[in-house]
């Protein structure tokens, strides 16, 4: 009978022990989650905030197709600056063309950038862009105060700004739909919420479904 009472304690000492191993391997987890959050596009300009109505522009692209920015419409504007010059930005046009077919429903890519039109154009054909309009103003920049590359602006139906930053993977760009979403001004603050994962995977989803 003593042993019996023995071993009961030393059973429910090894379970107490495992329960505090569970729990520090839990907080262990949290903490390596945090570490590893992604990280959303860095606002790096000091033009139009999120939130205030984007710049009105009546600009003609590369092809002399007539376009305007900040205009109400059905169709959400991403402004994407890049230049020819730019390794990441050359990096990410596969991922430009992607994000355009998946999210055709609602949103509109349009490349921006300054300088000689020679070259451009050439960038252009060569990187098979004819698809996105690409306008060349030096306003366009001076007016988003735009510094560093690549970078974009997310603009909404109703010509407000909504999501902005400097986009170096296809995660930074989605975060900016991400933050669209959510109603904040950068995936920054919604990140210790701890409902990004969540938002990313119902994204993801949504992907599938107009691929497949």
């Amino acid at each position: 009978m003593e042993a019996l009472i023995i071993s009961n304690f030393l059973l429910w000492g090894v379970v107490l022990c495992l329960l505090l191993v569970i729990l520090a391997l839990s907080r262990q987890i949290g903490l390596l989650y945090e570490r590893v959050a992604p990280m959303g596009a860095l606002t790096m300009d000091k033009g139009p905030a999120v939130g205030d109505a984007a710049p009105r522009f009546e600009l003609a692209d590369l092809l002399g197709r007539r376009l305007t920015i900040g205009e109400r419409g059905q169709h959400s504007q991403l402004l994407f600056f890049l230049s020819p010059t730019c390794p990441v930005c050359k990096k990410l046009l596969p991922i430009l063309k992607s994000v355009a077919a998946t999210e055709r429903a609602w949103l509109r890519i349009v490349l921006a950038s300054d300088g000689e039109m020679p070259e451009h154009l050439a960038f252009y054909r060569q990187a098979g862009l004819e698809r996105f309009p690409y306008l060349l103003s030096t306003e366009l920049g001076m007016k988003f105060q735009i510094s560093k590359l690549p970078y974009a602006v997310l603009i909404d139906e109703s010509g407000v700004i909504r999501a902005k930053g400097l986009i170096n993977s296809r995660e930074q760009l989605e975060s900016l739909f991400t933050a669209k979403e959510l109603g904040v001004a950068s995936v920054q603050e919604f990140l210790a919420g701890g409902a990004l994962q969540e938002t990313r995977v119902s994204r993801k989803e949504n992907s599938n479904a107009l691929v497949g």
